[in-house]
């Protein structure tokens, strides 16, 4: 089968009913193919971790599709209900897991075939190696990159926003460390007086404390110094009248 875009194909469901790929149009898709007793089996917690996280940001501009197939070392066995449990209960999967298929010899998917024609494998190989090889198909429906089973979840992301026309995080990463350089500046102007008010209000309080207990010193005095020698020179009559005036009251 011939087909020149993306869009053309409808491979079966995990119902095994025509899955038409027309619905993507647009739009970016992540094409895995699976198994569940893989060594490399464990991947489908960081696909569903990065297809989470790309779904909230980019809405159903982004679509991860899994296509089950037993020729890599009889490591997806089960029938495609027992494949979906399975993806569900053990890695909480919530992409389309579609219908088991080949993808190489006599009996390859047409999808298979068209997308191994699209874009060659390591060295050149155009045949399948392994589970959980990656395609990447962008909006206008041809694949744009191939990765090998060894290729992690978390490295897709950069080239998945290329692929939505999302700026890398690069850019955004220098923009975001200029807002923070110019974030510190205001804050230190505004900060300067702050320190400072308490400081002045401190001393007028105590200045006040000062003039405020002068006057109870001594009544007719002016000036703070004659206040004071008022005071201290009051203290030793009032002491000594008071020694004087004890004993009289004891007898």
């Amino acid at each position: 089968m011939t087909a020149e875009t993306f869009y053309t194909f409808k491979p079966r469901d995990k119902k095994g009913n025509p899955y038409d790929f027309e619905q993507f149009k647009g739009k970016v898709v992540l094409v895995i193919n699976t198994a569940s007793k893989c060594g490399f089996t464990p991947q489908y917690a960081g696909l569903e971790k990065l297809y989470k996280s790309l779904r909230a940001d980019y809405g159903d501009d982004i679509q991860f599709l899994g296509f089950p197939c037993n020729q890599f070392g009889s490591q997806e066995p089960g029938n495609d209900d027992e494949i979906q449990s399975f993806c569900q209960i053990n890695y909480g999967v919530t992409f389309p897991i579609l219908g088991k298929v080949d993808v190489n010899g006599d009996n390859t998917d047409p999808f298979y075939s068209w997308l191994k024609d699209q874009k060659s494998g390591l060295l050149g190989l155009r045949r399948i190696k392994w589970n959980f090889e990656k395609f990447l198909i962008g909006r206008d429906g041809h694949v744009i990159n191939r990765w090998a089973s060894t290729a992690k979840p978390e490295a897709l992301k950069e080239p998945i926003l290329e692929a939505l026309g999302v700026k890398n995080s690069s850019g955004g990463g220098s923009t975001a460390e200029g807002e923070a350089g110019a974030k510190p500046e205001p804050k230190s102007d505004e900060s300067k007086p702050k320190p400072d008010e308490p400081e002045s209000k401190s001393e007028d309080k105590v200045e006040s404390k000062i003039e405020s207990a002068a006057p109870s010193a001594g009544p007719d005095s002016q000036s703070k110094s004659n206040s004071t020698t008022s005071a201290v020179a009051s203290k030793p009559e009032d002491t000594s009248s008071t020694t004087e005036s004890q004993p009289e009251t004891q007898a």
